[in-house]
């Protein structure tokens, strides 16, 4: 069973994340901020993580950036779930280290394609 993070703040989109995971038979890891997510990154060493960007303490730019400083984290997939739908902001937010991209609100059908593209 592949081992799924997710670190988002959250408690609906947490909920609903988790809920299509489970359903999908993903094991699911959760951290509600960039601190945890960071903690939990290194030691549970998922197979795939889904990084909300705008987290309370480190947001989800800098958890992913030290993410991949870490051994373990340098070829795991991180796909950025934001709100951010600005021009430009998808690029950023890749050349920054993130692997995909998911714009909210979240859509079962985008959130589980983009999941086994890196899966």
């Amino acid at each position: 069973m592949k081992k799924i993070l997710v670190v988002e703040d959250n408690e609906k989109n947490m909920y609903l994340i988790c809920f299509i995971l489970k359903n999908n038979k993903y094991e699911v890891i959760k951290a509600t901020d960039g601190e945890k997510g960071l903690e939990l990154a290194i030691k549970e060493k998922p197979d795939l993580i889904l990084m909300d960007i705008q987290l309370p303490g480190i947001d989800g730019m800098e958890a992913t950036r030290k993410i991949r400083e870490a051994e373990s984290g340098k070829e795991v997939p991180v796909i950025a779930i934001t709100s951010y739908a600005m021009s430009g902001d998808k690029e950023k937010l890749l050349k920054g280290g993130c692997t995909g991209y998911i714009e909210k609100p979240i859509n079962i059908d985008t959130l589980l394609s983009e999941i086994k593209k890196y899966l």
